[in-house]
Order: C-alpha cells, then sequence, then structure tokens
C-alpha cells in the first residue's frame, strides 16, 4: 500500500507560510512539496473552506494563514485532509470463512484501532503553534552551527 504523505506535506507548507510573511502561490507551495500547483489547489481550496488558509488573487496575490496557529492541531489538518488511512496494514481478506483468519482478524482489528486511537490522541495534543516553536529551536541550533534553515 502506498503511503499517502499529505498530512506531512500539507503540514511542512503551513509551517513555511506561518514563518514567512506575505502570500504564498500554488507554484511556490507546490515546489515545497514536490508536486504539481493543481494539487496544492485542491488540497488549499479545502483548507480555505475551513477557515486555515485564505487566498487573493492577482497579482501580489497567492495564499495566507488565517488562523489562530494555537487552537489547529495536526488531527484538525488531518480531518481537513478527510481523514485518510493512518495505518498502511490491514487484514488479507476482511470477511473469511476460515475460524483460524477469523481469530486472527479480531487481535488485528482490535490492535488496529488501539494503534489509531492513540495517534489520533496525539495528533490531537500538538498544535501548529507548538510546531513552529519547535522550528525556531531548531533554527537558533542551526545559526549556532553555521547551516541554512532548510538543509542540513
Amino acid at each position: 500500500m502506498k503511503q499517502d504523505s499529505r498530512l506531512s506535506g500539507v503540514l511542512h507548507v503551513l509551517l513555511h507560510m506561518a514563518q514567512q510573511p506575505g502570500p504564498f502561490t500554488s507554484e511556490t507551495l507546490a515546489r515545497a512539496m514536490d508536486t504539481n500547483p493543481v494539487v496544492i489547489r485542491r488540497i488549499m481550496a479545502g483548507l480555505r473552506e475551513i477557515g486555515y488558509v485564505r487566498s487573493e488573487k492577482g497579482h501580489g496575490g497567492g495564499w495566507t494563514i488565517a488562523c489562530d496557529l494555537s487552537k489547529v492541531t495536526l488531527r484538525d489538518i488531518y480531518a481537513a485532509l478527510g481523514n485518510p488511512p493512518l495505518l498502511a496494514m490491514g487484514n488479507r481478506t476482511e470477511s473469511p470463512g476460515c475460524l483460524v483468519e477469523q481469530a486472527v482478524n479480531a487481535a488485528l482489528d482490535q490492535a488496529f484501532d488501539d494503534a489509531e486511537a492513540l495517534l489520533l490522541a496525539r495528533l490531537g495534543e500538538v498544535t501548529l503553534a507548538m510546531l513552529g516553536e519547535d522550528l525556531r529551536k531548531r533554527l537558533g541550533a542551526r545559526k549556532h552551527q553555521g547551516m541554512s534553515a532548510h538543509r542540513a
């Protein structure tokens, strides 16, 4: 199963947007996520509907943060993306006739549900402001080492 990296990518661009004033074009954000600007516009439009970002058209326009970063959690962004699957693992068959496989599925289903609940709870504890603070600390440490902000 292919990994869904949209949450990581969206958090990446939101953090970039939060650190620098002014609007970001879809093209600029697409380069940061290594994707097509159409993908960015689709994702950002969903975030705009919820009120996390806003957009301005025309020369000098683009996407800007429209929310209080201390009130938006990683789980909120995950939900805004449509709650994509969190785990890449699953049962071999969903409705097995074999009693052995039924027992295996029951055990795995419980483990998967527990893992997902734990992950969702953790995502709900971390705000975008907390990510920003972590970034500021990393930038400070990196400046002492003489490295750029984006790459080591």
